[in-house]
């Protein structure tokens, strides 16, 4: 599933041929993704885009009608091609520029998302959201005020999204051994120390992964479009049996709320 990092890349990467420019059409050929797309965009015609946004993984394009709420899922994609590019089996969306240039979005497992809204202040999708991870809001005092009497694993704490959006799966574990912290530690049992430590990373560690992903925004304009999120730099995600970068400790995992989690039994030690 893309992550935070990512659908920021894309958005980098899209918004150039966005910005400025006027929709002459949206065309939808699979309408059943994770919800109904919203009929409203069919409708818009000749409407000029203002700015574009994210919202935790949500783009948004901003129009002089309203705004358009695009979501990735787990496996989708957008990208810059010409007016006259082929359409492949899971071309399910096309936002028509006058600039000669389309935004196609292509979803395998159709478990995004294209909806619309006329006001984000009362989007329903947004009103239960916690503050952006790089945001002034997100900050010590509220992460230890949020984590008063939640006697849920730390990293279960970490994902959800009424806490802090963005955080995913592979940044909770880059985070957590980054910070010498189990992820089955209680969150209840977080100090103010390991709360400053730990938004510190997190605003580190998605800030290096954005950075990272700048590298790669030409690839929204390779030759078949595609852009292909970019190589990261991860110290124990997907690295099982593999030697601690700090102590060469096998890196172990376990399951928790039904993702594998990775960390170090002896740099994060369950306390």
């Amino acid at each position: 599933m893309p992550e935070l990092p990512e659908v920021e890349t894309a958005l980098r990467g899209v918004s150039p041929y966005l910005k400025g420019f006027t929709i002459e059409k949206i065309v939808v050929r699979q309408p059943q993704l994770r919800w109904v797309v919203s009929p409203e965009l069919t409708t818009l015609k000749n409407v000029k885009i203002l700015n574009t946004s994210r919202r935790a993984k949500y783009l948004i394009i901003h129009t002089e009608k309203g705004y358009i709420i695009g979501h990735l899922g787990m496996s989708g994609s957008v990208r810059i091609v010409p007016h006259d590019s082929p359409i492949d089996k899971h071309d399910h969306l096309d936002i028509v520029m006058n600039n000669g240039k389309l935004l196609r979005y292509n979803d395998p497992r159709r478990f995004g998302a294209w909806l619309w809204t006329e006001n984000l202040d009362d989007f329903h999708l947004f009103l239960k959201l916690g503050p952006e991870p790089l945001s002034d809001e997100f900050n010590a005092e509220y992460l230890f005020k949020k984590s008063r009497k939640k006697s849920t694993a730390l990293k279960t704490f970490l994902m959800d999204n009424a806490v802090v959006v963005g955080v995913g799966n592979i940044y909770a574990n880059e985070t957590l051994f980054l910070c010498g912290l189990h992820p089955m530690k209680l969150a209840e049992n977080l100090t103010r120390n390991q709360c400053a430590l730990l938004v510190e990373t997190i605003k580190n560690v998605l800030a290096k992964a954005i950075t990272q992903g700048g590298t790669t925004l030409k690839d929204f304009l390779q030759p078949d479009g595609r852009p292909g999120y970019f190589e990261q730099e991860l110290l124990v995600y997907g690295n099982k049996d593999k030697p601690c970068p700090k102590c060469g400790t096998k890196i172990e995992s376990i399951i928790i709320g039904q993702r594998n989690s990775f960390y170090c039994p002896h740099c994060q030690k369950k306390k």
